[in-house]
């Protein structure tokens, strides 16, 4: 057969397969139980490649309307700004907004899929919601009346909030299996995630800016750092002293910053044979933590070890000696002679070595709790340790008497092998009860034999009252829609005790605890809370009568920058509550308010009372945020009332520096700076508080020291400064009345001359007892502080008139 005459036959043969495939139908069978359907060969062909899906589709659907709103909010900024940088925003989110609106409309439309209404506001009507991020209703009317700077900050506030949703509505979409697999939609989801995350950062920027706070965009420096201060003082900053910095990287910048820095300025007369930054080994953490006082001494804890200051006088606090001892954190106490010291780290030795420890298993490490003998300052003595199965982070003296001292030890690390730590059984609890985790540690020190030092019980304190299983509280997670995601309570990282009322607090990663610990040895949990908006609890403080206590977040765990301009108030944040009936009741949060920058971490951290009478003042260290004074006598309505800050330790990058600890101890604030050193400070007299407040505070504090997360109750003498303190308080709010305050100057000055002349005056103490009568009659028509003030007044009163009845 010739060429031509195959051609015409391939021909035939093609035209009656096409028609036979043409006759055979093609069918899309329905869902189970519903008809198949036959459809055509083009709608075969666009269903084979339809690769969108339906995620996909609603996300685009949802953006239109979601970037509607954002062209709303940008066409309110015209005649209410006087900021040229806030119109040009405007017109940028107006023109990328606009542009990807229509590319959404046409992908919708390509696909056949319904394209939604515009109208944000319709959308909310119709699903009784908002979208991830969008404004309320109310909130875009308050912003359509807005002008000025109060327009400028709600706008941004606002717009920071809707793109930081369109970010999690991208992240919501990627983690469908399936979704955004075309390259177009991908790409898409691409842009519109660099896009607004460049744009959420130069608005925080922006926000930070406006601030009036004289915290924001203080100069950047190791040394020579901006500061901003007020209704403080700054008394001395003292360095670290030698052996306890790395003098080729005192401001423990990263290796890839000092990599930068060193091809920034090219040093022509560098060794050529030194190593680069990167190849140094970093051997040794040099971090300040937790302090402790015990009568002149100060101890500052350090990842490397600790140090003893002596602060008897009135200048400077001398260093003593330096205690090398590597092993983080360093969390300390001091009872008596015996300093006790929390350690974590595997690099732990048992005889303080510098080398650190190889392997999983070795008896030269230790992870535990040391006990060093410090009656000789210049020459601390080991003389004790425990070892743990999670290490120290933290430790809380509970009991004391005169044979023991009882410690609960917090670990927060993984469980140690048991080949190297006998009993470490390290396995879920719903598997084995024995299990390390879900467990605080009940330490017991003789005060005679401290090497004898020993556990003596680790109850499983988040245990399941019925089941019994050792993991019964917060199992990790989220609470829900714009809510943190909450750690795991499978330990402490803090416990604060009241001995006087036999409680303690438990700041528990992911609950806060309330303990009866009436037997020291068996703490009982009596009620547990947890919080939408914490991350990681992560210390604990009561009130001076124990009525109340004070939670902390640890949001991003002391490196992340969470006190952004951006960052809600209620994150990151302190959490007040009272104590009702056994019960932890919420009040309110209160957060360092200034933002700050990315280049500083901002957490909250640890703090203690001001014993000012009548009030409930606290000082707590923020890291990077500075240190902040504040009162939350009003469990709802916590007020700052004094602070101190310095700028970021380097321009470009985030370095883990700031205060750990802010503490008032005879009269005076010291602050343990992760990075610089030690800082010390004096509250000043202001409209906030009074010198006849600060000098009260002075009359106590006097014993033999203090140890974090132990408070003891406070009780002023009946002193007239103390009468002075609670008679501005009541004056401040306006509850007492000008015959009263007459009154009270009068017999006051006359009870100074007295006992300046150390006479007794019975007339006096008639007249005082007799006007602290009559106050306590008034307290009974008032309720709240002023009722307890003018209690406490009535008192005072009274103790000063015992003082006067009977020669001296």
């Amino acid at each position: 057969m010739t060429i031509a005459n195959i051609r015409p036959l391939v021909v035939v043969l093609a035209l009656s397969m096409g028609t036979a495939a043409a006759q055979a139908p093609i069918v899309q069978p329905g869902k189970p139980g519903e008809a198949s359907r036959q459809i055509t060969a083009d709608e075969a062909i666009r269903l084979a490649s339809a690769r969108h899906s339906l995620p996909d589709v609603r996300f685009m659907q949802g953006m239109i309307p979601h970037h509607q709103q954002a062209l709303d909010m940008s066409a309110l900024v015209p005649g209410r700004t006087a900021r040229n940088t806030m119109i040009e925003l405007a017109q940028r989110i107006e023109s990328s907004q606009r542009a990807e609106i229509e590319l959404m409309i046409e992908w919708l439309q390509e696909r056949g899929a319904d394209v939604p209404d515009r109208d944000w506001r319709t959308h909310a009507h119709h699903h009784h919601h908002t979208m991830e991020g969008m404004a309320t209703v109310e909130q875009m009317d308050a912003l359509a009346a807005a002008s000025g700077d109060a327009f400028d900050t709600l706008f941004l506030e606002l717009m920071i909030a809707h793109h930081q949703g369109a970010l999690t509505m991208v992240e919501d979409l990627l983690a469908h299996q399936g979704a955004a697999q075309t390259p177009e939609l991908f790409e898409f989801t691409r842009d519109v995630r660099n896009d607004q995350e460049a744009e959420i950062e130069r608005m925080t920027v922006m926000l930070a800016s406006y601030s009036p706070d004289p915290r924001v965009g203080l100069a950047v420096g190791f040394r020579d750092a901006g500061s901003a201060i007020w209704n403080m003082s700054l008394l001395t900053s003292l360095p670290k002293p030698e052996g306890f910095f790395d003098p080729e990287n005192p401001a423990a910048l990263p290796a890839s910053r000092l990599r930068e820095l060193q091809e920034e300025n090219p040093d022509a007369d560098a060794d050529e044979d030194a190593e680069a930054p990167e190849d140094r080994p970093a051997l040794l953490d040099f971090a300040n933590t937790d302090m402790a006082f015990a009568g002149d001494l100060l101890v500052v804890g350090n990842y490397h070890g600790f140090k003893l200051y002596d602060i008897s006088g009135a200048g400077a606090p001398e260093l003593v000696s330096a205690v090398v001892c590597p092993g983080g954190q360093g969390d300390i106490s001091v009872v008596g002679d015996l300093l006790i010291m929390s350690v974590e780290q595997t690099r732990g030795r048992t005889d303080c070595g510098l080398e650190g420890v190889v392997g999983k298993v070795s008896e030269e490490r230790f992870r535990g709790v040391r006990i060093f003998d410090i009656s000789n300052p210049p020459l601390p003595l080991q003389v004790g340790q425990v070892q743990t199965c999670r290490g120290s982070h933290t430790h809380t003296v509970v009991d004391v008497d005169d044979t023991r001292i009882i410690v609960y030890n917090s670990g927060t690390a993984q469980v140690r092998e048991e080949e190297e730590l006998g009993g470490c059984v390290d396995k879920a609890p719903y598997s084995d009860e024995r299990t390390a985790r879900f467990r605080i540690d009940v330490i017991e020190i003789p005060v005679a034999r401290p090497g004898d030092a020993r556990i003596v019980h680790s109850p499983a304190v988040f245990a399941d009252p019925e089941t019994g299983i050792p993991a019964g509280l917060w199992e990790r997670g989220d609470h829900g829609p714009d809510t943190q995601t909450t750690a795991e309570t499978n330990h402490c990282h803090d416990i604060t005790v009241f001995p006087e009322r036999r409680i303690a607090a438990g700041a528990c990663s992911g609950n806060g605890i309330l303990f009866d610990i009436s037997d020291p040895l068996n703490p009982r949990r009596i009620h547990d809370v947890t919080d939408p908006g914490f991350a990681y609890w992560h210390s604990a403080t009561f009130n001076n009568d124990g009525t109340k206590v004070l939670f902390t977040d640890e949001w991003g765990g002391g490196r992340g920058a969470r006190c952004q301009a951006s960052d809600p108030l209620t994150w990151g944040a302190n959490a007040i509550y009272d104590i009702v009936d056994g019960r932890l009741e919420f009040r309110s949060y209160f957060k360092m308010p200034a933002p700050q920058t990315a280049q500083e971490n901002c957490v909250a951290h640890n703090g203690a009372l001001i014993p000012v009478p009548g009030r409930d003042i606290m000082v707590q260290a923020w890291y990077q945020g500075g240190i902040s004074v504040f009162d939350f006598t009003d469990s709802a309505n916590p007020v700052e009332i004094a602070w101190f800050d310095r700028g970021p330790m380097d321009e470009k990058t985030l370095v883990t520096g700031g205060f750990w600890s802010a503490y008032w101890y005879r009269g005076r604030v010291y602050g343990t700076e992760i990075i610089r050193g030690l800082d010390v400070f004096e509250l000043l007299p202001s409209e906030h508080i009074s010198e006849h407040e600060l000098s009260a505070a002075l009359l106590v504090d006097k014993g033999d020291g203090f140890n974090p997360q132990q408070q003891h109750q406070v009780r002023w003498p009946a002193d007239p400064v103390v009468a002075r303190a609670y008679i501005t308080q009541l004056q401040r709010a306006d509850r007492l009345s000008a015959a009263h305050s007459r009154s009270l100057d009068d017999l006051l000055a006359a009870a100074d001359r007295a006992k300046v002349a150390g006479r007794a005056d019975r007339r006096l103490a008639i007249r005082l007892r007799a006007l602290a009568t009559e106050l306590a009659e008034h307290a009974r028509d008032h309720d709240g502080s002023t009722r307890w003030r003018m209690t406490a007044l009535a008192d005072t009163l009274v103790g000063i008139a015992d003082e006067f009845r009977h020669e001296r």
